[in-house]
């Protein structure tokens, strides 16, 4: 079933560059032409790489084949290198994103009621909450339910327990969705629930779901009424502009309960099959107001792929009891009936954020370099890549040097053979500077998690490489003085325990040919 998808896409693509050949070897004789053109694109291409925003490590990934290969640099380039969009579906998505930043108006008093309460407890930490505000658009949030999940198993039962109480909607958007025990539970209960009346809504990503779902597989849920969008469609042409993903995974059901992390919806991700040893992955569920967050980054993507234009403030939870609107006619958020906050009461600060790859903000590289300097007693990490720029070696090796406690966990079974041979690339460095480094033994860690001074925290879909800080659309959720900060640093240190610490005398055994494909694939690594 996807087999057969798969297949056509690959044949159609290389039958596409057979024809490309066959058309330049046809007109040989214009050979002389051809080559002045694809010199003159090489440069140009050349010159838009050196000149762009882009972060040096992918310009450097891109400039070294274009001059390797003048003849066929410029073309490469053009069909596989631009990281944006077109420029129509740029401003559609960027005009979507501006909806949010009106969405977030009405809270902007209790915003800022937020950040001084913060300034007033702990400076540094109304420094990234403002950042995040500002630059991310989203803002933080008092006295919200927390629960930190620790393993996919955990997700999974708390997730159908709360979808089966869902009674006005339920959004989803997962960057991998596959058939079998984990989806076809979830799958039942939201055709049970899209029957009753609930507006069902879900989105995923096609190049994520490529070898996992059939290409007609968005039909099949409409007509189980479950409406249903595709993010970047994969068509069988030659340019290939997929570099930006949907990799957000958010669940949010009836505007005040919100789930994230990275877990997809798959079993691997719940252990119901074994692809790689053991699956460690964490998320988040939240309760309260702070959901408004995730259900307007939800809308944003959905009448960007729709394209619709909604009222955000239809699906706010106060919008069950009324609507009322300000003189501006957004509606006052303030008003918080039906919260649900009362389940499981905390304290601290919790602000679920986006990241976008179209406005030239590396939010999420920005909020794990902040945490990364504030800390003062320790950084615990957990990601499954870790090919990272050199600001972020840069921030991780001056913190050990200055003393704090740098702990960083990766995967000992991988996914990808090539991007776990550049991750160890990078051990060296960071080892010699203090920072240690681990490998989770019983199999793959997924999880994406950072934890500082047992103060600050995230748990979300950004992954350490260079397409989660710069090409995917990401979301995390930032914490600040909430347990499950705590209980971040509590599965950190439990986790340790079964893991292997990366050694000077590690290094010594490694074969020099894996070292030489390693330097060779770390030059590539942007485009990993």
């Amino acid at each position: 079933m996807m087999m057969p998808r798969t297949f056509f896409l690959l044949v159609s693509v290389l039958g596409q560059l057979v024809i490309l050949i066959a058309v330049i070897s046809r007109f040989n004789e214009y050979f002389a032409l051809f080559y002045a053109f694809s010199l003159v694109l090489s440069l140009v291409a050349f010159l838009w790489v050196v000149n762009s925003r882009i972060n040096p490590a992918y310009k450097i990934a891109w400039i070294i084949p274009i001059m390797l290969f003048p003849i066929f640099g410029g073309l490469f380039y053009l069909f596989l290198g631009r990281s944006k969009m077109s420029r129509q579906k740029a401003a559609k998505m960027k005009a979507h994103e501006a909806k949010v930043k009106e969405a977030m108006k009405a809270h902007e008093p209790e915003t800022r009621r937020c950040l001084q309460v913060m300034e007033a407890h702990h400076v540094e930490a109304a420094v990234q909450s403002r950042y995040i505000a500002d630059y991310g658009g989203y803002p933080p949030y008092e006295k919200v339910a927390g629960e930190y999940l620790s393993i996919g198993e955990l997700k999974f039962q708390r997730l159908l327990s709360e979808l089966k109480k869902a009674e006005r909607f339920i959004f989803m958007e997962y960057f991998i969705i596959e058939e079998g025990v984990m989806w076809n539970q979830i799958l039942e209960v939201l055709k049970e629930k899209a029957a009753q009346g609930v507006d069902v809504r879900l989105i995923y990503d096609d190049m994520g779901c490529l070898f996992t779902l059939p290409r007609d597989y968005h039909s099949q849920l409409e007509s189980m009424g479950i409406q249903c969008g595709v993010f970047n469609p994969l068509i069988p042409v030659l340019s290939l502009r997929m570099n930006h993903r949907d990799h957000r995974k958010i669940t949010v059901i009836d505007g005040h309960t919100g789930f994230t992390g990275g877990i997809n919806l798959a079993d691997e991700y719940i252990n119901e099959i074994v692809k790689y040893g053991h699956w460690k992955d964490t998320g988040i569920i939240i309760k309260g107001p702070a959901v408004w967050n995730l259900t307007v980054m939800f809308l944003a993507m959905w009448d960007y792929l729709k394209g619709l234009e909604e009222d955000y403030f239809q699906f706010h939870p106060s919008a069950h009891h009324h609507h009322n609107h300000n003189e501006t006619g957004v509606a006052d958020i303030t008003d918080r009936p039906g919260s649900g906050a009362d389940d499981l009461p905390e304290t601290g600060f919790v602000q679920p954020f986006a990241d976008s790859p179209l406005d030239d903000e590396p939010v999420s590289e920005t909020v794990y370099l902040n945490m990364i300097y504030k800390a003062k007693k320790s950084v615990y990490i957990t990601t499954p890549y870790l090919i990272i720029a050199n600001e972020m070696v840069t921030a991780l090796c001056a913190a050990a040097k200055g003393g704090v406690d740098v702990r960083i966990i990766t995967p000992h079974k991988w996914d990808k053979w090539y991007v776990h041979v550049v991750t160890r690339t990078y051990y060296r460095v960071l080892v010699e500077s203090g920072v240690k480094i681990y490998e989770y033994t019983p199999g793959f860690m997924h999880a994406k998690t950072f934890v500082v001074d047992d103060l600050y925290g995230v748990v979300g879909t950004i992954n350490m490489d260079y397409r989660s800080l710069y090409l995917h659309f990401e979301c995390g959720v930032w914490l600040y003085h909430t347990p499950s900060v705590k209980e971040l640093t509590h599965d950190f240190l439990d986790t340790l325990k079964v893991c292997h610490q990366v050694t000077m005398k590690d290094f010594q055994q490694v074969r020099w040919y894996t070292t030489l494909l390693g330097s060779v694939l770390r030059v590539f690594a942007p485009m990993l």
